[in-house]
């Protein structure tokens, strides 16, 4: 277990967001999809992003990296009919692919490690039988599919993650008929189905919105293409939030018409009242009093750690509201986001669907547990920026799993990671 220590320091500094890890495994899908030879620019090579390229290439694709730029082929995509896809500990990958492979024809045979064993499929086991796929599974991974997938109307509830509908939204172009995705909850993290259908518009792929849902012409062909992807807004919260609790730092590359719901953190940290200034793909958030807020989570699951860092230092009491589905994480992440900020010092009560975070004057710093989640070690370099005392934390090498490049940035602030 690699542990890192995370000293005090002020952070100033300028730094580039990272590529969109959700932007890079959409296009690597439509890409692939495509049956043709595309270029996705910039990637960094994430452990979940290797995941969605292995995954490519066991249904027939060949994806190679080089100076940052992805060419993925997909001429012989599910040329595989029968296929074992490791999706690591990427939710995203295991969601998106489970109807593209049954899309395809493709018996399939889905693992993963850590956690995603245990988070839930259940969506798919109980709307995938109904239009013509088999799926065998013993409560969890591994899931076995075979058959055919159907067009048709699927009836999906939006309250337990968004990467089920779009791993619908990705299948359902490819069969013959028209299909319909009609919710029947209230949908959260929309932005990130706007993301997706965003994307899939890039390859050529239209998708209609209802009054319900979502309808998907059939027959539709992903058209090769040249794909630029986002700056990653909820990997650029960490910086956004060292700024301001203990400088000044300034992120480019935040495209603020991105469709990532995670934009919103500039202005929460204005509500919370840090001075923030944007300009452009340029954003710069400046240390300043800050105060207690409500933050409704639903849509903004990803930042509710680095905000509940945000809050040890507003005066007042936040309540971050509406985040049960964090619960269902790489960790429960309102669990160990609260464990991790008491033990540093900070004042947090755990709630059934979200946190109550009191302000401190400072955390004192201490050991604490990463948790094998790269969102928490994460907050825990974060906590750095205003800790009397260096943090320690574990499970150091989790960051890898979203952000290979953190340390590195990091360092470009003032942080100091000691490995």
């Amino acid at each position: 277990m690699s542990t890192v220590t995370f000293q005090p320091f002020t952070p100033s500094g300028t730094v580039f967001a990272p590529p969109s890890k959700s932007d890079v495994h959409r296009a690597i899908i439509c890409a692939a999809l495509s049956k043709g030879v595309c270029t996705i620019s910039p990637v960094a090579l994430s452990d979940d992003i290797k995941a969605t390229i292995g995954c490519v290439e066991a249904l027939g694709a060949t994806a190679v990296i080089e100076n940052n730029i992805l060419t993925v082929d997909g001429t012989r995509m599910f040329e595989n009919k029968t296929a074992e896809l490791d999706c690591m500990e990427s939710g995203s990958t295991l969601r998106f692919f489970i109807p593209v492979a049954a899309a395809g024809g493709v018996s399939a045979v889905f693992n993963g490690s850590g956690r995603l064993p245990e988070r839930p499929i259940g969506i798919y086991t109980d709307v995938l039988p109904q239009k013509g796929v088999v799926c065998d599974t013993p409560g969890g991974l591994p899931l076995q599919i075979s058959g055919q997938l159907k067009s048709g109307v699927f009836y999906v509830p939006g309250n337990v993650s968004s990467q089920f509908i779009s791993g619908l939204l990705f299948a359902l172009p490819l069969l013959k008929g028209d299909s319909d995705i009609i919710l029947t909850s209230p949908v959260q993290s929309a932005g990130y189905i706007n993301m997706t259908i965003r994307t899939m518009s890039k390859f050529g792929i239209e998708v209609d919105m209802t009054d319900k849902g979502w309808h998907v012409r059939g027959g539709q062909h992903y058209i090769p293409t040249d794909y630029t992807t986002d700056g990653d807004w909820s990997q650029a919260a960490f910086f956004l939030v060292s700024g301001a609790v203990g400088g000044e730092v300034t992120v480019n590359g935040c495209n603020i018409d991105s469709s990532q719901g995670d934009r919103k953190i500039a202005a929460i940290l204005r509500d919370f009242g840090a001075e923030v200034q944007q300009d452009g793909s340029s954003i710069t958030v400046k240390k300043a009093p800050l105060s207690a807020v409500t933050i409704d989570a639903s849509q903004i699951p990803d930042l509710v750690p680095v905000l509940a860092v945000c809050a040890c230092f507003a005066e007042g009491t936040t309540r971050i509201i509406r985040a049960e589905r964090l619960r269902i994480k790489e960790s429960d992440r309102l669990k160990t986001t609260a464990s991790l900020l008491n033990s540093l010092g900070g004042k947090v009560k755990e709630l059934p669907d979200g946190l109550e975070i009191t302000g401190v004057p400072s955390l004192s710093g201490g050991s604490a547990e990463g948790f094998n989640d790269h969102r928490i070690v994460m907050a825990a370099a974060t906590c750095a920026a205003g800790c009397t005392n260096s943090v320690a934390c574990t499970d150091a090498r989790s960051v890898n799993k979203s952000y290979p490049d953190f340390y590195k940035d990091y360092a470009e602030i003032g942080g100091k990671a000691i490995l």
